[in-house]
């Protein structure tokens, strides 16, 4: 999946664009997945990112949830580009947790990656992702909802549900540490 995200040799920038006819325009979980990966990693700090990743996440699950055939995303998303060496560093970064995860995926409960229950997860997912554009100016926070979205997201392409779960746990370590962090401040 990562060769797929790799830039051709000539360009300095690469657009979203590019990297979706990289993909395909049928894959709605393997899009998610991609942006949120690209997130996890350190070129979430780039200032527009976040939010573009969560206009991506959102506009690609809203449609996969209204039963959309093939992936559509407005012309100003499609057009933010990204420098082609940030996108090459971040693709490097991910090789090492991608092979980890290659090597421990298999179909396993999958009855929590089919409908309806992937229905829930998806909608959990745009909960995850709506409020990054808020978190945006404290650097590299949007990559702990992106690393809840990631596993989620690869629990639905690999249709494992052990990384469905792990999704759900991360979510609500992350919901009871702010919860936590509410309470003491308030």
């Amino acid at each position: 999946m990562l060769r797929m995200l790799r830039p051709d040799d000539d360009d300095d920038f690469v657009s979203l664009r590019t990297i979706l006819s990289h993909v395909g325009d049928r894959s709605f979980t393997t899009v998610i997945l991609l942006t949120a990966l690209v997130l996890v990693s350190p070129i979430s700090a780039i200032p527009g990112l976040p939010s573009t990743g969560m206009l991506v996440i959102v506009g690609v699950a809203s449609q996969y949830l209204v039963g959309r055939d093939h992936l559509w995303l407005p012309a100003f998303v499609l057009n933010r580009q990204v420098q082609r060496s940030k996108l090459e560093r971040a693709i490097e970064f991910l090789h090492g947790p991608m092979g980890w995860i290659d090597r421990r995926t298999k179909a396993r409960l999958s009855l929590l990656t089919r409908r309806p229950i992937k229905w829930l997860i998806v909608l959990t997912i745009i909960a995850t992702a709506l409020p990054w554009p808020l978190l945006e100016p404290l650097p590299m926070v949007t990559s702990i909802g992106a690393t809840a979205v990631s596993l989620l997201a690869i629990g639905l392409v690999t249709r494992d549900g052990l990384f469905v779960v792990l999704g759900f746990a991360f979510i609500g370590a992350m919901g009871t540490a702010v919860f936590q962090l509410w309470e003491r401040v308030w």
